[in-house]
C-alpha cells in the first residue's frame, strides 16, 4: 500500500548533509518526493512510496546523518498523491 508523509525535522539539521543523505536513502529505498531546508532551521521532506519503506525513512529521520543533532520530528500522514516521479532536493523555502 502506498502512502505519503510530510516530515519536519528540528535540531541541528542544516549544513550537515541532512538533505543529501535523505536523497540518497530515498533513492535506494525507491521512494519519491522532495526534501528542502526551511527558513526557520528545520528540514522538510515529502516522502511517497510503499508504507514500510516510508516508515523506514521516517525512522532514519529521527537519527539523521552523523553530523546532525535531531531534537524533534513531526510526521503528518497524508493521502498518497503520486505527485512525484523521483526524489529531489529543492531550493530552500525562505518563508
Amino acid at each position: 500500500m502506498k502512502v505519503r508523509a510530510r516530515v519536519l525535522v528540528e535540531g541541528e539539521v542544516q549544513g550537515v548533509g541532512f538533505r543529501s543523505s535523505v536523497w540518497s536513502i530515498a533513492r535506494r529505498l525507491q521512494l519519491a518526493g522532495c526534501v528542502r531546508n526551511l527558513a526557520d532551521g528545520r528540514v522538510e521532506a515529502i516522502i511517497e512510496g510503499e508504507r514500510d519503506r516510508v516508515e523506514n525513512m521516517v525512522k532514519w529521520c529521527n537519527r539523521g546523518p552523523s553530523g546532525a543533532y535531531v531534537t524533534n520530528v513531526k510526521v503528518e500522514w497524508q493521502p498518497y498523491k503520486g505527485e512525484y516521479k523521483e526524489f529531489e532536493i529543492l531550493r530552500a523555502r525562505l518563508h
